[in-house]
């Protein structure tokens, strides 16, 4: 994708924030765990998918949204896997050293995937 017109943004930033209010607001009301289970609503891959209207048509509409989900699964089987890293580090390394540590593994498995998943 080269480049996104300017509503695709628009969405894409009013979902986004939306679902880490709603998350916030659940948490509070509904205790952690209730808000830690909306917090991984994959507000940013809905976004992207609804907004692929605006940049794609057609046959490129459908293939675009085949790799989005794609990408989509690979991504939230390495959240769930940093979900369960997280509870494992902030434990044994506080917040802050648990938080960076989980993070960069985040960032790590991502790139490794990305690179052996690259066309």
């Amino acid at each position: 994708m080269s480049g996104l017109s300017l509503s695709a943004l628009i969405i894409r930033f009013l979902l986004g924030g939306a679902a880490v209010l709603v998350s916030t607001i659940i948490a509070r009301k509904m205790g952690d765990r209730a808000g830690g289970i909306f917090a991984a609503f994959p507000a940013v891959y809905l976004a992207a998918l609804l907004t692929g209207r605006f940049d794609f048509s057609g046959h490129d509409l459908v293939t675009h949204s085949i790799l989005l989900s794609k990408g989509a699964i690979f991504g939230m089987a390495i959240n769930i896997f940093v979900a369960i890293l997280a509870g494992y580090l902030l434990p044994r390394q506080g917040w802050k050293k648990g938080l960076l540590e989980a993070m960069v593994c985040w960032f790590v498995i991502s790139m490794v995937v990305v690179m052996v998943t690259a066309n």
